[in-house]
């Protein structure tokens, strides 16, 4: 109780210290939070721009790009460059440019762009995608909407999800994440806490509420070398629709396994390679070849040019139970 009114005006309330400390304790993780994704945006902010399709001479609506090389090669998605050859690039500081399109993987949903004129452009780096876990905190960078370098963050929801496109293609090896997108957005950057790109932006679901996705950064490392390299991407097809999925700790130490996860067969389809092979719905593929097999994008590179039209042996759990198994893929069907 005070004593007087000196003792009310020098001490005006009783002091809480544990709660003045846990207030204080939020105070600093709010603020080590906001460090962690201010430090994500200036890593890579300066390396996503706007991409807008030159449509029949026309702008043919807008979406982001990712720069990964400063002479000005530019990953964003299929869906955006609409197989259109001309596309004009808006970077952050509003410097014009022009691009055109080098490749395009409509099975990934990515595309990679190259400027035009000789440039030195700011770049963003290509994480690690299968390092990430749920829950991890990650930062989207783009143009929704066609408001230029916005920001968004959230948290890894999921990984190895597997959705279907535009055209009806399985998109596969996404993550999933509530960082808020838009149309816009597509294209842009997925950043990890450590300041790299670990997802291409690309789709979000109508009516729901922070369900969104990305292509993995390893997915995208892969497509970039091909469209590189060939000008597009050669791959070998089983005919199964996959995802990501754990592996549990007994069914590991039974079948010998040091590794937690693999790729769960979702949907066999009939007459595929997959099922010419004898695999089946529910079977979790961990190795391929000498390649041990935790997630889509390790089937993926398995399944590079060097499959078609040879054996491909496969080691699989079925029912908790180790097998094997030899597949022959064809390419992949356009």
């Amino acid at each position: 109780m005070f004593e007087s009114i000196a003792d009310f005006v020098a001490d005006p309330q009783p002091r809480d210290t544990a709660a003045s400390t846990a207030a204080a304790r939020d105070d600093r993780a709010l603020d080590a939070y906001s460090q962690v994704v201010t430090a994500a945006v200036e890593a890579v902010a300066p390396a996503v721009v706007m991409v807008r399709p030159k449509v029949k001479g026309r702008a043919g609506g807008v979406g982001s790009g990712v720069v990964v090389a400063p002479d000005g090669l530019i990953l964003t998605n299929s869906h955006v460059a609409q197989k259109t050859a001309a596309h004009d690039i808006v970077t952050p500081e509003g410097r014009a440019l022009t691009a055109r399109l080098l490749g395009d993987d409509p099975d990934t949903d990515l595309a990679l762009l190259r400027v035009d004129d000789p440039v030195s452009l700011p770049a963003a780096r290509l994480g690690d995608s299968q390092a990430l876990a749920r829950g991890r905190l990650v930062v989207a960078i783009g143009n929704p909407l066609g408001f230029e370098a916005t920001v968004t963050a959230g948290v890894v929801s999921a990984l190895g999800r597997s959705l279907r496109g535009q055209g009806g293609r399985l998109i596969e090896d996404l993550i999933q994440t509530d960082a808020a997108l838009n149309p816009g957005n597509s294209g842009g950057a997925l950043v990890s806490s450590a300041g790299e790109v670990v997802g291409i932006n690309t789709a979000v679901i109508a009516g729901a509420q922070g369900i969104c996705f990305a292509v993995a950064s390893n997915t995208a490392a892969f497509v970039l070398g091909e469209l590189l390299s060939h000008g597009r991407v050669r791959r070998g097809w089983i005919g199964a629709a996959v995802q990501r999925a754990a592996i549990p700790r007994r069914h590991a130490l039974a079948a010998g396994l040091d590794q937690d996860a693999g790729v769960l067969l979702t949907e066999v389809q009939v007459g595929g390679p997959a099922a010419a092979a004898g695999l089946m719905d529910g079977d979790v593929i961990v190795a391929a070849g000498a390649r041990k097999v935790t997630g889509a994008d390790d089937l993926i590179r398995a399944l590079d040019w060097r499959s078609l039209e040879s054996a491909l042996p496969l080691a699989l759990l079925r029912r908790g139970r180790l097998e094997h198994a030899t597949v022959t893929p064809r390419e992949r069907p356009s």
